[in-house]
């Protein structure tokens, strides 16, 4: 006799396989869903913004750099990954510095969502941990100015932002300085 799988009263097996996981090329559970330009998933198959690559080793130079043009062209999520690679990457006395540039990277994120209570949230999060680094001024980065910025943009938030014209400048060797906050 063969033997069948155990059936419960509706016929159907015991174990059901767990439905299949998106996975990366080292076998990591990644999500493969396409993306908009502020991070949400959008359906399997849709156009969506290419990701940025995580776990690229960037000079801190080359960071600020790749994540202030994403915040220029008013992709926050994206910029988040490029200071979250940073935050990973960097030597201890620099961890907190980074995580707090793309906790503001991540606010800013949450505010173009019109997510106003979180976006809030991990902009005065951001500001809290970059504070302590005001006085060494670590490659140009705006500590007071990001500070400054993202406790003005916490303070208004009510709705959606526009992220392009709300984004920061990250260093101060930018001749143009902190950017004035605007509305959508």
């Amino acid at each position: 006799m063969d033997e069948a799988p155990d059936e419960d009263l509706n016929g159907s097996p015991d174990e059901v396989p767990a439905a299949a996981r998106d996975r990366d090329p080292e076998g990591r559970a990644r999500n493969a869903r396409p993306r908009d330009g502020l991070g949400r998933p959008l359906p399997y198959g849709a156009p969506g913004v290419a990701r940025q690559p995580e776990g690229v080793e960037r000079s801190p130079r080359e960071a600020l750099a790749e994540a202030q043009d994403l915040l220029d062209r008013g992709l926050p999520f994206h910029a988040h990954e490029v200071l979250e690679d940073a935050w990973k990457m960097s030597p201890e006395p620099e961890r907190q510095l980074w995580r707090g540039l793309a906790q503001l990277a991540v606010g800013l994120t949450h505010a173009a969502r019109g997510n106003a209570k979180g976006g809030a949230a991990l902009l005065l999060r951001g500001a809290g941990a970059i504070a302590p680094y005001a006085d060494t001024v670590p490659y140009d980065i705006d500590v007071p100015g990001l500070t400054d910025w993202a406790r003005d943009l916490a303070e208004r938030l009510d709705g959606p932002v526009a992220a392009a014209g709300n984004a920061p400048r990250l260093c101060t060797s930018d001749a143009q300085g902190p950017r004035a906050a605007e509305t959508p």
